[in-house]
């Protein structure tokens, strides 16, 4: 087997654990499948992005022995991301929505997740009338991409086979926002058909994004779909994923401390119900660990 998969933080903040549990699977993937490793900066989201975040999950990678071969940064992709959209366009497949927060969750039901699954106000008051970026109106919008009513059958390698209908999970979905600025959904799904990612692994709170990102690849043109897999997180003792404060401590803090790279491989395998203890291991054997469960 050989192909391309990425490792995508988003330079809000410092790598966590989080992080480095999902960079031990990419890379453990990667070593079994002969793959090729891309580190994409996924910086969308320029409210939070800085700088400092950005050359820290280098230099972070780099300290914790994590090599890859090729890198991209979405902040400079906007071309691209235009280009994508015009595709859209030209199927009429988007149109501008003027719900606030606050409407969105009056008039929309949610999921079983808690996510809001819109019901397609906007369309129906437009239209799926044709838009051009930055040309409908003054008004502060989102542009939704119109998502096709039909099941989307597909296989994880790890949890299974799933059949799921993007349009009852989530509606029409956001492709960029109220400031201009390019959701994660799309930007994501441009991203892995430009950079002709063929498997993606990453953890299981994004599971629910695949129906809807292979919905928008298909529609953008790629045929051949990525392989998933979906890992494991690191829970508590009630097997509920941490939240982001208790992920919020840095890996650099650790460092900083006096902790090792190994030290961090041991704990965090161990916080994920990987290893019995959280005695240092090596990155290898981190990644043998991991290899023996993909």
């Amino acid at each position: 087997m050989s192909g391309k998969i990425r490792f995508a933080p988003s330079p809000t903040g410092y790598l966590h654990e989080g992080h480095l549990l999902s960079a031990l699977y990419v890379w453990a993937a990667a070593k079994k499948w002969n793959l090729k490793i891309h580190l994409r900066i996924e910086d969308h989201d320029q409210s939070r992005a800085r700088p400092a975040y950005i050359e820290g999950i280098r230099e972070d990678l780099a300290w914790l022995g994590f090599h890859y071969d090729s890198e991209s940064i979405q902040s400079a992709r906007n071309e691209i991301y235009k280009a994508a959209l015009q595709k859209l366009e030209e199927k009429s497949l988007v149109y501008p929505c003027y719900c606030s927060r606050k409407q969105l969750l009056a008039e929309n039901p949610q999921s079983e997740t808690g996510e809001i699954v819109y019901q397609g106000k906007c369309f129906n008051v437009v239209g799926s009338r044709k838009s051009e970026v930055g040309s409908i109106d003054t008004v502060p919008h989102n542009l939704r991409f119109i998502v096709p009513d039909k099941v989307i059958d597909w296989h994880d390698l790890r949890l299974g086979d799933f059949h799921e209908n993007p349009k009852l999970q989530c509606g029409d979905f956001p492709i960029r926002d109220r400031d201009n600025q390019w959701t994660y959904q799309f930007a994501a799904c441009v991203d892995d058909i430009d950079e002709n990612i063929t498997h993606i692994v990453r953890g299981e709170d994004i599971r629910n994004s695949t129906a809807r990102q292979i919905a928008l690849m298909e529609v953008l043109g790629r045929t051949e779909r990525p392989i998933y897999l979906h890992h494991p997180l690191i829970v508590d003792e009630n097997n509920k994923k941490l939240s982001k404060r208790e992920l919020a401590h840095s890996l650099r803090q650790d460092k900083e401390a006096g902790i090792t790279p190994e030290m961090l491989f041991g704990r965090v395998c161990f916080k994920a119900r990987l290893t019995e203890s959280d005695t240092p291991i090596t990155l290898v054997n981190a990644m043998s660990i991991i290899m023996e469960r993909l």
